[in-house]
């Protein structure tokens, strides 16, 4: 279990980190001002908009948006949260994970309903959606898991792995 637990800490370690850059700088283009965004992140957008045919992304329904808002002042501070505690091996990140998961999870059936239901989403634009209904569910599965005693902390040895000596 211990193996397991690692493998997924990194997976979503990984993952996490995409989140932590992505969602202000390309998510947040569809709540926020588009001035306040540099010109290449702007044109990063209206290219994936164009070549998935996100119409989400362009179009701003009042129900994405809301999604949007509760990624960046939800979701994204647990991603940055859940990083930390991957990399220094703290024991809450069962707790950031399971928030995070749920949240994602919640949000990503209301997108994913709406595209299928709606019959506008190509199955490029499904195939860029599916990924993050995955890691939300891992990200739960993280949350239900014990914390294993020696973590796989990026730095310094965790308290818990540390033998005391006499």
């Amino acid at each position: 279990m211990g193996a397991f637990v690692k493998l997924l800490d990194l997976l979503l370690f990984v993952y996490f980190l995409l989140i932590a850059i992505v969602a202000p700088l390309f998510d947040g283009q569809v709540a926020l001002p588009k001035h306040i965004f540099p010109p290449v992140l702007v044109d990063l957008k209206s290219w994936y908009t164009q070549q998935y045919g996100d119409y989400l992304v362009s179009e701003k329904p009042h129900f994405f948006v809301g999604l949007i808002w509760l990624e960046l002042l939800f979701a994204w501070p647990l991603s940055v949260l859940s990083l930390y505690a991957i990399a220094a091996g703290k024991s809450w990140i069962k707790t950031t994970s399971l928030m995070y998961g749920v949240s994602t999870l919640t949000a990503m059936v209301a997108i994913l309903s709406e595209m299928k239901n709606s019959e506008r989403a190509s199955d490029k634009l499904l195939m860029i959606y599916y990924p993050f209904l995955g890691f939300a569910i891992l990200a739960i599965l993280r949350g239900l898991l014990p914390h294993s005693g020696k973590s796989v902390s990026i730095g310094k040895r965790s308290v818990i792995g540390r033998k005391k000596r006499a």
